[in-house]
């Protein structure tokens, strides 16, 4: 019986040439065809059926490989299973598999694209990718999302966790996102990995224990009516989006943004999707604001040298270090403003947080936060308007009796 097993070596495999079935014993046979190809195939018969099971060309499946096929096949028959059917719903059960994976990198961009409208902007979305991409993706790109462990999850903040604070604590947010999208939809199962309550708040300290924070270099208030005067002097374009930013308190992004459209009556509208918040947010123009804003011309309020592009956000702080403040920055001015309005005016605090922008945070300030109390706000900045226009030496002194209307 012995002889009739592993009757072919790898030599003769190579040698036969002759069209035909060479048996190799088992059930397994080396099949040629007219056309020289070689493979092999199993023969069985079971419940009465006869059936051939192709395991592989044989320059692909070496003879040792084949015979390992066929005594598995043997071993499937002895317990009355059908060695093709077996691999019918082996090779299913992968397809359905696969069908349910997904790697991170490909819930990431899959994210991305359910999310992107809820974005705040096309600078947000590429600053959200650029994050993903930097700091997880390396780690866990190609790694399928149900694979993915709370240790996997530290491994990528560890090293920045308290380096990188602000950036470590975008990541953990955004991962958590992308595997939750995962979750939800169906690729992996059980708790996320990288949820900080319960969690990775037993691995890592709390942010606000390792964040140093960093307050926007402001200018005082006293020094900036001489500041105002020497700005003034510069016909440029950066020096007018610089003025314009600081008479109306706002941030860089929404100023360099801004386009003539956007202003109408003395009043300046800026999209919600331009604001911090995603709140459109209406901006009452003191009168040397919209001076400075009618000067603008082509699709935005202060357009770089090309017309149809704006200013870029480097512009006003290469002014600043220009003039001999690059000890200040821009958003600073927002500080000034608030210390300003604080010191000396009689202006309630709502009415300066709503010039801001800013939420309101006690119960009567959530209350006004139904209006933009556009006309207080209006009054508030014709007053700071006429601050920054005062001569230096008047700049300082007494409290100036301003009250709200």
């Amino acid at each position: 019986m012995a002889s009739m097993i592993n009757q072919l070596t790898a030599v003769k495999v190579q040698k036969i040439e002759e069209p035909g079935y060479h048996a190799d014993g088992g059930g397994l046979w080396l099949q040629v065809t007219q056309a020289g190809g070689k493979s092999w195939i199993f023969t069985y018969s079971l419940r009465g059926r006869a059936r051939e099971m192709g395991l592989g060309s044989s320059s692909r499946t070496s003879l040792a490989e084949a015979r390992a096929a066929r005594d598995e096949c043997n071993r499937l028959l002895r317990d009355h299973i059908d060695p093709i059917e077996d691999r019918k719903r082996k090779r299913a059960e992968v397809a359905l598999t696969d069908a349910k994976s997904i790697t991170f990198a490909q819930a990431a961009a899959a994210y991305l694209a359910a999310h992107r409208a809820g974005l705040k902007s096309a600078k947000h979305a590429k600053q959200w990718v650029t994050t993903i991409a930097t700091y997880a993706e390396p780690r866990l790109g190609k790694l399928n999302v149900a694979d993915i462990d709370t240790g996997l999850i530290r491994q990528i903040l560890e090293p920045i966790w308290t380096t990188k604070p602000e950036t470590a604590g975008r990541v953990r947010g955004r991962v958590e996102s992308i595997l939750d999208w995962a979750r939800v939809s169906g690729y992996c199962t059980g708790e996320n990995p990288a949820r900080w309550r319960g969690n990775l708040d037993k691995l890592l300290p709390k942010l606000s224990k390792v964040r140093k924070v960093k307050h926007h270099a402001a200018m005082p208030y006293d020094a900036l009516p001489a500041f105002m005067a020497k700005l003034r002097q510069s016909s440029s374009s950066s020096a007018r989006a610089l003025e314009f930013t600081i008479l109306t308190a706002s941030r860089t992004g929404e100023v360099l943004a801004a386009r003539p459209s956007e202003i109408d009556k003395g009043v300046w509208t800026v999209p919600g999707e331009r604001m911090k918040g995603g709140q459109t947010h209406r901006v009452p123009l003191s009168k040397r604001a919209s001076e400075v804003a009618s000067g603008g011309s082509g699709s935005y309020l202060f357009p770089s040298h090309h017309p149809d592009k704006p200013l870029s956000h480097m512009t006003m702080l290469m002014l600043l270090k220009c003039m001999g403040h690059d000890d200040v920055t821009v958003h600073g001015f927002r500080s000034t403003f608030k210390d300003w309005a604080r010191d000396r005016t009689r202006f309630d605090n709502y009415v300066v947080e709503a010039a801001l922008a800013h939420t309101s945070g006690d119960k009567v300030e959530r209350a006004y936060a139904r209006s933009d109390v556009l006309a207080k706000r209006a009054q508030l900045m014709d007053a700071w308007a006429k601050f920054c226009a005062t001569p230096p030496a008047k700049s300082t002194g007494k409290v100036v009796p301003l009250r709200s209307a």
